[in-house]
């Protein structure tokens, strides 16, 4: 059966998203549709970004990725379709893509399908939905769309590393109030290189230990561990950390190597 998965900012309690998904099923009425999150802060890309590229390779091959962020029309965006490691996603070009791939796609094209007037305000149900249709019974980008090479870019802040210290920021803050930062399972283990580590953040707190998992340490203790997306996570087992410790999206984190 055929997948359209769904990453959008429109919310629970409007008509959009069951627009959305009517429209789907009038064009593949058994299709699989699986809503990954309609919770994405309004127009927040990069946060968009972050859940989908931790997510997509969940699904099986040739699923569809809709991506419903800044999608309004406007003379600039151009609306994309692309394969990417054996999945499709369609989108708006509005740099996203650049956040979600580490490699270059291996096909792309900038959707050609002529907007229905009636859906002038809200392509998703209209070029975005036939689109993914289209790709959902495996048939060709090329006939929805003209080749293209190059991906609108969008720049995020990356760690810093300066001999022994890392310094990071937080990208995300899940609905546990898990505290997720941009260091990665991968640089972090680069740069210890065996080594004894202490995490410094607000406050003056600080950690000095990985845990496995979050109930390694006692209930309302704080911890780090690097959870399902390989990020830096810091968290509070059975507690807010995000609001017991004060942070937020943006605030630095430093980690000194020993």
């Amino acid at each position: 059966m055929a997948i359209i998965t769904l990453t959008t900012d429109l919310g629970d309690k409007d008509i959009y998203q069951a627009a959305l998904k009517g429209s789907i099923l009038k064009l593949l009425p058994d299709v699989n549709i699986v809503d990954i999150t309609h919770s994405i802060s309004v127009f927040n890309v990069p946060q968009a970004a972050f859940i989908l590229k931790n997510s997509f390779h969940y699904f099986p091959e040739e699923t569809v990725h809709l991506i419903g962020i800044d999608t309004v029309y406007n003379d600039q965006t151009r609306y994309l379709a692309i394969s990417y490691h054996n999945h499709y996603f369609v989108g708006a070009d509005n740099g996203i893509f650049s956040l979600i791939f580490d490699h270059i796609p291996d096909e792309m094209v900038e959707i050609t399908i002529l907007q229905d007037l009636k859906f002038l305000h809200f392509p998703l149900a209209d070029i975005f939905v036939k689109a993914a249709c289209h790709l959902a019974q495996k048939r060709k980008l090329t006939d929805i769309g003209i080749p293209l090479i190059r991906l609108e870019k969008k720049m995020t802040l990356q760690p810093v590393v300066d001999q022994n210290i890392v310094k990071g920021s937080v990208i995300y803050i899940d609905s546990f109030q898990n505290v997720i930062t941009n260091i990665t399972k991968e640089l972090f283990t680069e740069v210890q290189n065996g080594r004894q580590f202490v995490l410094y953040f607000k406050r003056n707190e600080s950690i000095n230990k990985l845990s496995w998992h979050y109930n390694e340490v006692p209930e309302g203790e704080k911890l780090c561990l690097f959870g399902i997306s390989d990020h830096l996570e810091i968290a509070i087992n059975k507690g807010n950390a995000s609001g017991l410790l004060g942070l937020n999206v943006g605030d630095i984190v430093r980690i000194e190597f020993l």
